[in-house]
C-alpha cells in the first residue's frame, strides 16, 4: 500500500491554484456579459439607422411633410348672411380675382344713383351771411383812401419832429374817449427817449468806423491804366492770321506737355505701389487726352507725377484705367485725391496687386 506524504508546500500551492481558476472564470463572465452588451447595442444602432432611413425615404421629395387633408369644405357661406349687400358686389373686377378670368356680361344695366344733396340745415354757412358783432367802447372805422400820403416815420424821428409825425399819423382819427393828459405826456416822454437812443447809436457807429484800423488813411484807388484798354482791343481786333498762330503755339505747347509727361508701363510696376486712379476709358489715346485736361486744370497736382495706362478687361470688356504714380504713401495718395475731388474731379486711391 502506497503512503502519500503532503508538504506545506504543496498545499499552499493547491490554494493559489484554486484562487487563480476562480479569478479566470470571473474574468471570462464579465468579457462575455460586455460582449453581449456591445453585440446588443451595435443591434439597436443598426435597427435605428435602418429605422431612421426608411422614414427618410417614406417622406416628401420636396422634404415637407405630408399632411392629410381635411374631409369637408374649409369655409361655408350661411344661407342667411343677414346684413345689407355692399353695392361694389357683383363687379366683374370680382370675377377676375376670384376666377381668373372675366365674368359674364350683365343682363341687366342700371345707372349709378344720383348724389345725395344735403339739407338745407346742412348746408355750409357762406361768410356774408354771418353778421359782425359790434365792438363796444370803440369808434366808427374810418376808411383811408390809398391816395393818402404816408409819411416818413424814419425821417420824421432822424428830425426830431415828433409832434409833426404824431398830427399825420392822428390825422382825420376820433381821439379816444378814455385818453387823458398823462398818457399824451407819457407817450411823448417815450418818443424823445427812442429818437435820443436813435442819435446816440447813430453817432457812436460813425466813430467806429473812422476809428477802424486801415480806414482813414486808406489811398484812393488808381486810375484804370490804358494799356489794358489797349490790350483788349488789341485781342479783340485779331486777324485770322493771328489766330492761327495763335492756335499753332497752343497745339505746340499741348505736344511739349506731353512730351515732358513721363508714361511708365502698368507692367514695370512692382506690387504695393500707391496710385490714384483718375477714370476709365475706351481706348488709351482718350485716356491720354483725359490726362493732358487734367495737367491743364490740376497743374500744380500732376505736373510731378507720372502717367499710367493700364489695359483691364471686366466682363469681356476691354478698358484702360488711367493712373498717376508718384506719392510717398497711402496718405499722400488720399491728400491728392482730395484736393481734385474738392475740384469736381474723379480720384480714387489704389493699391497695385
Amino acid at each position: 500500500m502506497a503512503d502519500f506524504y503532503s508538504s506545506p508546500v504543496a498545499g499552499a500551492h493547491g490554494v493559489h491554484q484554486a484562487h487563480e481558476d476562480a479569478g479566470s472564470s470571473r474574468a471570462n463572465s464579465l468579457a462575455k456579459l460586455t460582449n453581449f452588451t456591445g453585440a446588443l447595442v451595435s443591434v439597436a444602432l443598426v435597427v435605428g439607422i435602418g429605422v431612421w432611413g426608411y422614414k427618410l425615404l417614406a417622406r416628401d421629395v420636396s422634404g415637407i411633410p405630408v399632411v392629410r387633408a381635411a374631409q369637408g369644405e374649409m369655409r361655408v357661406r350661411p344661407e342667411e348672411p343677414g346684413g345689407q349687400l355692399a353695392r361694389h358686389q357683383g363687379l366683374s373686377v370680382n370675377a377676375v380675382a376670384a376666377h381668373g378670368t372675366a365674368g359674364k356680361f350683365a343682363d341687366r344695366l342700371i345707372l349709378a344713383p344720383k348724389p345725395l344733396e344735403l339739407a338745407e340745415e346742412d348746408q355750409p354757412i357762406k361768410p356774408a351771411m354771418v353778421a359782425q358783432a359790434p365792438q363796444a367802447g370803440t369808434a366808427e372805422a374810418q376808411v383811408i383812401p390809398a391816395s393818402a400820403a404816408i409819411p416818413d416815420v424814419a425821417e420824421a424821428l432822424r428830425n426830431g419832429d415828433v409832434n409833426e409825425l404824431v398830427a399825420s399819423l392822428t390825422d382825420g382819427i376820433a381821439p379816444l374817449d378814455d385818453e387823458t393828459e398823462e398818457t399824451a405826456e407819457a407817450v411823448a416822454t417815450v418818443t424823445e427817449e427812442i429818437v435820443q437812443e436813435v442819435e446816440t447809436a447813430k453817432a457812436e457807429i460813425a466813430q467806429a468806423v473812422l476809428d477802424a484800423p486801415g480806414v482813414s488813411n486808406s489811398l484812393r484807388p488808381r486810375n484804370r491804366p490804358q494799356q489794358a484798354a489797349q490790350a483788349m482791343v488789341v485781342k479783340a481786333s485779331l486777324s485770322a492770321e493771328d489766330a492761327a498762330v495763335t492756335a499753332a503755339i497752343d497745339a505746340v505747347s499741348r505736344q511739349l506737355s506731353a512730351a515732358a509727361t513721363r508714361e511708365v508701363p502698368a507692367d514695370t510696376i512692382p506690387k504695393g505701389t500707391r496710385l490714384v486712379q483718375l477714370g476709365a476709358f475706351d481706348s488709351p489715346e482718350i485716356a491720354r487726352e483725359q490726362w493732358d485736361k487734367l495737367n491743364r486744370r490740376f497743374a500744380v497736382y500732376l505736373g510731378s507725377k507720372d502717367r499710367v495706362v493700364q489695359k483691364a478687361t471686366s466682363g469681356g470688356r476691354v478698358f484702360y484705367r488711367l493712373r498717376a504714380m508718384g506719392f510717398e504713401d497711402i496718405a499722400d495718395a488720399r491728400r491728392f485725391c482730395s484736393a481734385l475731388v474738392s475740384e469736381k474731379a474723379d480720384c480714387i486711391p489704389v493699391v497695385t496687386r
